[in-house]
C-alpha cells in the first residue's frame, strides 16, 4: 500500500433557526467529493480509468493527494490531468500537498510548501484548483508548541502566495494536533497565529472526532474557517477503525446541519483502509450521503 507520504473575510452566522435546518446550506449540495488517497493503488495504475470509475460511481469532484515529487498530477501535466477529469464530468477544486521541512532521500522535497511552492501555486492555478491543502506534518515537523508557530509561520507566507493567484491555502488535521502540550493545543496554535483569510482548514470529521473534540464547538469558536471537509465515518467497534460513511458513529446529519456556520464550500469522502475494494466501500458511502446528507 502506497504511504500518504509518497501521494500525496470570515463568513457570517446565518440566523439560528437557518443554521438547524439541514435544507440551507452554503455549499453546492450536486458536488459529492471524493478525496483520491482512497483510491491511490488504483490511481497509481492507471489514472484514466479509474477516474472514469469514480464517476460512474456517482462522484462529480475529487481532491488530489500526488503532486509532492513528481511537480504533476499523477504524471500528468495540468493540462493534460484537467482533460481528463473534464472527460469524466469532474473537478477537482482542491488537492494536497506536503509541507516540505522533512527531506526525501537526503534532499529537499520539491512541489512543497518550503521548496518550489510558486511553481506548484502555478500548476495548481492552470489545473483549476480553488483550495491548496497541506495535507499532513510527518513526525519530524511536528514537535514543541514553538514549532507549531513556526509551522503557523511558514503556512501565512504560502496562503500569501496562494492568494495572489487566486486560491485558498487550507490545513489538514488529523489527531495529533489535538494532544495537548501545557495545557495548549497545537491545532488551537495553528488556527490562532494563522491569519484567517490567509489559512482557512480542511476538516477530517473522523480525526477531529477521534482525538475527542466537537466540530460543532469548532464552527461556533471559527466561523467560517472550515471551508473543506472530509467525510470520513468511524466504526463502532474499540479500534474505532475507519469505515464507509454511514456505517459508524459519527452523526454527520448534526455535522451538515451547521454547513453554513462552518463556511463549508466543497466536502470529500475519505476511507484511509477499506475492508475490500476500495470502489466497493465508496459506493456504500455515496449512497448513504444521496439518501441523507444533500
Amino acid at each position: 500500500m502506497i504511504s500518504r507520504r509518497n501521494f500525496l473575510s470570515s463568513a457570517a452566522l446565518l440566523s439560528a433557526g437557518l443554521l438547524v435546518s439541514p435544507s440551507v446550506f452554503a455549499y453546492n449540495k450536486r458536488y459529492i467529493g471524493l478525496q483520491l488517497y482512497t483510491v491511490r493503488d488504483a490511481m497509481a495504475k492507471d489514472p484514466a480509468s479509474t477516474l472514469a470509475q469514480v464517476a460512474r460511481i456517482g462522484y462529480n469532484s475529487v481532491e488530489g493527494a500526488t503532486y509532492t515529487g513528481t511537480q504533476k498530477f499523477y504524471g500528468m501535466t495540468p493540462k493534460a490531468f484537467t482533460a481528463v477529469l473534464k472527460q469524466n464530468g469532474l473537478i477537482m477544486p482542491s488537492a494536497h500537498y506536503m509541507l516540505g521541512e522533512a527531506q526525501t532521500n537526503g534532499a529537499p522535497t520539491k512541489g512543497t510548501i518550503l521548496h518550489e511552492w510558486d511553481r506548484a501555486v502555478d500548476d495548481a492555478a492552470a489545473a483549476g484548483v480553488k483550495y491548496m491543502v497541506c495535507a499532513y506534518l510527518l513526525d519530524s515537523e511536528r514537535g514543541s508548541l514553538e514549532h507549531y508557530k513556526y509551522v503557523a509561520e511558514q503556512l501565512n507566507k504560502a496562503g500569501e502566495r496562494c492568494k495572489k493567484a487566486g486560491i485558498q491555502l487550507c490545513y489538514h488535521n488529523h489527531d495529533f494536533e489535538f494532544a495537548a502540550q501545557d495545557g495548549k493545543l497545537p491545532y488551537d496554535t495553528l488556527l490562532n497565529i494563522t491569519e484567517k483569510n490567509l489559512v482557512k482548514m480542511e476538516l477530517d470529521l473522523y480525526w477531529v472526532t477521534k482525538a475527542g473534540q466537537d466540530p460543532l464547538a469548532l464552527f461556533k469558536q471559527h466561523p467560517g474557517r472550515f471551508p473543506l471537509w472530509h467525510v470520513k465515518d468511524m466504526d463502532r467497534t474499540l479500534q474505532r477503525a475507519f469505515t464507509e460513511v454511514g456505517n459508524g458513529s459519527i452523526d454527520f446529519k448534526k455535522i451538515f446541519a451547521h454547513a453554513d456556520e462552518a463556511g463549508l464550500q466543497y466536502f470529500f469522502v475519505e476511507q484511509d483502509v477499506t475492508p475490500g475494494s476500495p470502489l466497493d466501500s465508496i459506493t456504500k458511502s455515496i449512497s448513504y450521503i444521496k439518501k441523507n446528507l444533500v
